[in-house]
């Protein structure tokens, strides 16, 4: 009997080890998927002042003007990250004149990297925390409320207010996404739900 036990207990443990290892594989493929397939832009007010983040938004739109001029369509992530630093004086100058045409003497700094942003949602897009390429423009002291947006896929462009993306973009998203990930980051299922939680869970961790 207590040799049956021992091996119930040994054949319990090495289950409990086989399923957290392998949610654990496949919460950090997912993440690193993701995180491979996205390159974003942040943008971070002075501070959480309606003034402040009043300014942030005006950044954003003259910063987001110049980027579609420079067509972010057709281009590989790659391509997108390049893009973008041949072009990052003309983005800080943008986003400076901005600042002192709106009457504040805030410094602006922008940097491409790797940075660890928290869950957010785009609309019906919603990405798990982790670590992500973008570029950040930071305001000032830069401790407000943050926007952001994705330069690849090109979302950046879209409008939010419905709360949905559009059919070009969930597109572009399907076609840079393997079908689990796209589901994970659109749907609201409660299987998908449960999901994007265990792939937040140990991104977090």
């Amino acid at each position: 009997m207590i040799k049956k036990l021992k091996y119930a207990t040994i054949l319990l443990i090495l289950l409990i080890s086989f399923i957290f290892i392998s949610i654990s594989s496949y919460a950090t493929t997912i993440s690193k998927d993701l995180s491979d397939n996205f390159f974003r832009l942040h943008i971070l007010a002075n501070s959480d002042s309606k003034e402040d983040q009043d300014l942030k938004l005006k950044v954003r739109d003259n910063i987001i003007e110049y980027m579609n001029s420079l067509s972010y369509d057709g281009l590989s992530k790659e391509e997108a990250i390049n893009l973008t630093q041949e072009h990052i004086t003309e983005f800080e100058n943008i986003a400076q004149k901005t600042i002192e045409d709106e009457g504040y003497n805030y410094n602006v700094s922008l940097e491409i990297g790797n940075f660890y942003f928290p869950t957010k949602l785009y609309g019906n897009v919603s990405l798990p925390a982790g670590y992500y390429d973008a570029l950040k423009i930071e305001i000032g002291k830069a401790q407000g409320k943050n926007w952001w947006c994705s330069l690849f896929p090109p979302l950046c462009f879209v409008d939010i207010s419905s709360g949905v993306i559009d059919e070009e973009s969930e597109n572009l998203l399907k076609d840079n996404l393997s079908d689990e990930e796209f589901a994970i980051i659109t749907s609201n299922s409660e299987t998908v739900k449960f999901k994007f939680k265990i792939v937040e869970l140990f991104s977090n961790s």
